[in-house]
C-alpha cells in the first residue's frame, strides 16, 4: 500500500472514531437540554463549520479550466432547484435525526451505533423499490443484520421491549432514505454545499421544534456545551470535511470496512466513557451486525484492485 492510501485509511478511521464517540456526546448532552434543542443547535455549528471548506474550494475552482468554471456557473443558475433539493434533503435527516436522537435518551450509546449502523444494510434493499439490482451478498448481510439486531435488542425476560431500541431503528430506515437521496441529488449539486445547506434545514425544524415543545435557557445550553460542540464541529465539520479528504485516495475496499467501524467506536465509548454494560448478548448483536454491514459491501471489498490499490 502506498503512502498516499495509507494516510487515507488512517483520515477514514479516524472519521469513524469521531462518529463513533458522537453517540456519546448526544447522550450527554441530553442530560441538560432537550433533543431538538441538541439538534437544531449542533447542526447550525455544523452547517457553518462547512461553510469555509466551500469556501476554499470555490477559491481552487476558479484555478481550473474555463470548462469547469462554465459549469460551476450553470449549477449557480438553478437557485430553485437548489432550494428544493436541499429541503428534501434536509426535512428526511431532520426526521431520521429526531427519531434517533430521542431514541438515543433511552438506550446505550453501543447500541445506538450498531442500530443505526443497519442503514447500511437497508439502504440496498429498499433500492429495490426504486429499481435498483440487488444481489446475494446483500441478502447474506440482511440476514447477519437482523439476527444481531435480535439480541440487541430482544427484551430480557419479563421485560418489554426498549421504545429507544425502536426509535433508533426507525431512524435508520429514514438514513437509507437519506443516503439514496444525497446519492441522487450529489450528481447535480456540489456535496459540501448539498451537506451545508440541508444541515441549515435540519437545524430550523429542529429549532422550530424545540421552541414548540421543549423548555432551554442560556444556562442550560451552556452546560451541554461540550457535547453540542462535538457533534456539531467534530462530528459535522471536521468528520464530514476529513470523509471527502480521505476518499480521493482511499481505495473502495478499505473505505467501506473502515467508515463500517463506527457502531464499534460507539460501543467503545459507551463502555469506557459512560460505563455502559457489557452482556454477551450485546456483544454478539454488535458482532452479527459488523458481519451484516460488513457483508453487504462484499463486492467492494473484494473487487478486483486497481493500480492505485
Amino acid at each position: 500500500m502506498n503512502k498516499t492510501a495509507l494516510k487515507a485509511d488512517l483520515l477514514l478511521l479516524i472519521t469513524s472514531a469521531i462518529w463513533g464517540f458522537a453517540f456519546v456526546a448526544q447522550r450527554v448532552g441530553m442530560e441538560h437540554i432537550g433533543p431538538f434543542t441538541y439538534n437544531g443547535i449542533r447542526f447550525a455549528l455544523g452547517s457553518i463549520s462547512l461553510l469555509p471548506l466551500i469556501a476554499f474550494r470555490s477559491k481552487k475552482n476558479h484555478t481550473k479550466t474555463l470548462q469547469v468554471a462554465d459549469q460551476t456557473l450553470s449549477n449557480t443558475k438553478k437557485p430553485a432547484e437548489f432550494f428544493l433539493s436541499t429541503l428534501l434533503a434536509g426535512t428526511v435527516l431532520f426526521i431520521g435525526s429526531s427519531f434517533q436522537q430521542v431514541g438515543i435518551q433511552f438506550t446505550t450509546a453501543g447500541k445506538a451505533g450498531f442500530l443505526t449502523g443497519i442503514y447500511v444494510v437497508l439502504v440496498p434493499l429498499v433500492g429495490i423499490v426504486i429499481g435498483h439490482k440487488t444481489k446475494l451478498p446483500t441478502w447474506v448481510g440482511a440476514l447477519f443484520a437482523f439476527a444481531g439486531l435480535y439480541f440487541l435488542s430482544s427484551p430480557e425476560r419479563n421485560s418489554n421491549i426498549n421504545p429507544g431500541d425502536i426509535l433508533v431503528i426507525v431512524s435508520a430506515l429514514f438514513w437509507s432514505f437519506h443516503v439514496l437521496i444525497i446519492d441522487r441529488l450529489a450528481k447535480k449539486i456540489d456535496a459540501i454545499k448539498l451537506a451545508s445547506a440541508q444541515f441549515a434545514w435540519c437545524s430550523l425544524f429542529s429549532l422550530i421544534t424545540a421552541l414548540l415543545f421543549e423548555t432551554f435557557t442560556y444556562a442550560t445550553i451552556m452546560k451541554a456545551l461540550v457535547p453540542i460542540l462535538y457533534g456539531g464541529l467534530c462530528s459535522v465539520g471536521i468528520a464530514y470535511t476529513l470523509q471527502v479528504i480521505a476518499q480521493k485516495d482511499a481505495p473502495p475496499a478499505h473505505a467501506s470496512i473502515l467508515l463500517c467501524l463506527e457502531g464499534v467506536f460507539a460501543f467503545l465509548g459507551g463502555t469506557i466513557i459512560l460505563s455502559e454494560p457489557i452482556t454477551t448478548k450485546n456483544i454478539t448483536g454488535s458482532l452479527l451486525m459488523l458481519i451484516g454491514m460488513l457483508a453487504t459491501q462484499w463486492d467492494v471489498i473484494f473487487s478486483r484492485p486497481s493500480k492505485n490499490q
